[in-house]
C-alpha cells in the first residue's frame, strides 16, 4: 500500500464498523523497518514508522469494540523489505521469517481482546514480542505518582455545548454475555431539565462484575416474562464527569462542577440525574471512578460496618486482597496503624500486595491455607462455641451493603481523594492507557 492507503483504509473500515454498529479487529501491515532505521531506504523506513505510530494512536477506539493493531515482521521473502535488503544482511539477521510465523502473530492480535493499539514485532532472532517494552513505555507514560502530584485546580470548560442527541449503552436482551445483551443507541437529549435534576457530561465510566449480573436480570424479581417487559433499560453503575446543565430549583450546584455519580445509566455520553445523587469532586479524573464502588466499600466497611470499627494497633485480615476493594482495604488498614494480613492467589499478586505495605501475604496457590483454618476450612461446624467466644469478646460478624450507607459516600470519597492527592493511596489498577467515554 502507499502511505495514503496505509492511513485511509483503516479509517474507512472504522467508519464502516461504526455505521453498522459491529465491532471488529483491523490488522495494519507494518515492518520492523518502522521500529529501527533501514539505512538503505529511509523513505520506506519512515513510512512504516508512521504506520506503527498511526496504529498505536487509534487505541481509543477500543472503547467502541474496535481494535486496531499492527504487525511488524522483519524479513519476509518476496516483500519490499526482503527485496531491498541484501541476502548477506538478511542472513546476518537470522534469515527470512516463515509466513506461518506471520500468520500466527496475526491470529494472536485478532484473538487476544486485550490487544489494541499493539505493535507485534516478529523476528527469527527473538521470536514474537510487543514493542515498545514496558520499560520503554514507562519513559513517556504519566505515572499515578506524577498524576497525584499535579495539584493544579480543575478548570471547567468555558462553553459546554449541549447536543440534540447522545449515545448510550442499553440492555436489549437478558444475557450473561454483556456484549450480546447490549447495544449502542442514540437518544434525544430532552430539554428543559427537570427542576430538581442536573445534566452530567460523562467523561469516565467504571466497569464492574455487577454489570453482567444486571444485564442478565439477576438484580430483578419476577418471572422471565416480567423481566423482559422492562427491556430495554440503561446500564452502568458509576461514572465521573462535569455538570453540563442544572434544573431551575438546583442552587447548590453549578455548570462546570466536576461530579461523580453512582446510579443506573452511566454508560452514556450524558446522564440526567436528581441533584441529590451528585457527589461533587475536585477533579473529574479517572482515579475517582476506582474510588467509587471499590474505594467506598473498603473505606466505609472498615470504619462503619457493625461493631468492628477500624482502630489502630490491631491485626486486620483482608481476603481476596488483590481485588479492587481489597487493595483499598489493605492500604487504609495500614494507614490506620494496623498489622495487615492478606490472602491472594498467585506470585504476582502477592508481590503487588507486599509493595502496598501488607505485613503478611498468604498466597493460597503456594501455601495450604487450611493450615490457618484448623485443617478443615472455614465452616461453622469446625468451630464449636464460636458464638460464645464472639459474645465473650463483644465481637460481631456483620454484612455490608454499600447502598445502605449512601449518607457516608461524600465524606469518604473526599477522604480517599485527599489521600490519593497526597500520594498516600495508590489506585487498584495497572493500566497504561485511559480511554475517555
Amino acid at each position: 500500500m502507499s502511505c495514503v492507503e496505509d492511513y485511509l483504509e483503516p479509517l474507512l473500515l472504522i467508519k464502516t464498523m461504526q455505521a453498522v454498529q459491529k465491532p471488529g479487529v483491523i490488522i495494519n501491515m507494518g515492518s520492523a523497518a518502522g521500529l529501527y532505521p533501514l539505512y538503505g531506504d529511509p523513505i520506506y523506513s519512515g513510512s512504516k514508522g508512521g504506520v506503527v505510530q498511526f496504529t498505536r494512536s487509534l487505541v481509543t477506539y477500543k472503547c467502541q469494540g474496535i481494535r486496531i493493531n499492527v504487525l511488524c515482521p522483519e524479513f519476509v521473502e518476496r516483500t519490499d523489505m526482503g527485496l531491498k535488503a541484501g541476502s548477506k544482511f538478511v542472513s546476518m539477521m537470522g534469515g527470512f521469517i516463515p509466513m506461518e510465523m506471520v500468520l500466527k502473530g496475526a491470529f494472536e492480535l485478532i484473538t487476544d481482546e486485550s490487544k489494541a493499539g499493539s505493535c507485534l514485532w516478529i523476528t527469527n532472532r527473538r521470536g514474537m514480542e510487543y514493542w515498545p517494552t514496558p520499560a520503554e513505555e514507562a519513559k513517556y507514560l504519566i505515572s499515578q505518582t506524577k498524576r497525584a502530584a499535579t495539584n493544579a485546580p480543575f478548570q471547567a470548560p468555558l462553553n459546554l455545548q449541549l447536543p440534540q442527541s447522545f449515545e448510550k449503552l442499553v440492555v436489549h436482551t437478558l444475557s450473561h454475555n454483556f456484549r450480546n445483551a447490549t447495544s449502542i443507541v442514540r437518544a434525544p437529549l430532552r430539554l428543559p431539565i427537570k427542576p430538581d435534576h442536573v445534566l452530567v457530561k460523562v467523561i469516565y465510566a467504571g466497569v464492574n462484575a455487577s454489570d453482567v449480573n444486571y444485564s442478565s436480570g439477576r438484580y430483578f424479581s419476577g418471572s422471565n416474562k416480567d423481566l423482559e417487559s422492562q427491556l430495554p433499560f440503561d446500564c452502568g453503575f458509576e461514572a465521573v464527569g462535569i455538570i453540563a446543565a442544572v434544573g431551575e430549583s438546583v442552587t447548590n450546584l453549578k455548570v462546570g462542577t466536576p461530579a461523580a455519580i453512582m446510579t443506573f445509566g452511566s454508560y452514556a455520553e450524558f446522564m440526567m440525574v436528581p441533584s441529590k445523587h451528585i457527589l461533587p469532586v475536585e477533579k473529574p479524573d479517572p482515579e475517582v471512578v476506582a474510588m467509587l464502588t471499590s474505594g467506598l466499600t473498603a473505606s466505609i466497611a472498615l470504619e462503619k460496618a457493625g461493631a468492628g470499627q477500624l482502630e489502630s494497633g490491631k491485626v486486620v485480615l483482608v481476603t481476596a486482597a488483590a481485588g479492587g476493594t481489597g487493595q483499598f482495604a489493605v492500604q487504609l488498614a495500614k494507614l490506620a496503624g494496623n498489622t495487615v494480613v492478606a490472602t491472594c492467589r498467585g506470585e504476582e499478586k502477592a508481590k503487588h500486595l507486599k509493595e502496598l505495605g501488607v505485613d503478611r501475604v498468604i498466597d493460597y496457590k503456594a501455601e495450604d491455607i487450611k493450615t490457618y483454618q484448623g485443617g478443615h476450612g472455614w465452616k461453622p461446624s469446625n468451630y464449636p462455641g464460636l458464638c460464645e467466644k464472639l459474645l465473650a469478646k463483644s465481637q460481631t460478624v456483620a454484612g455490608f451493603f454499600l447502598l445502605q450507607y449512601s449518607h457516608f459516600w461524600q465524606e469518604h470519597l473526599d477522604k480517599l481523594f485527599h489521600l490519593f492527592s497526597m500520594g498516600k493511596l495508590k489506585m487498584p489498577w495497572n493500566i497504561s492507557i485511559l480511554v475517555k467515554v
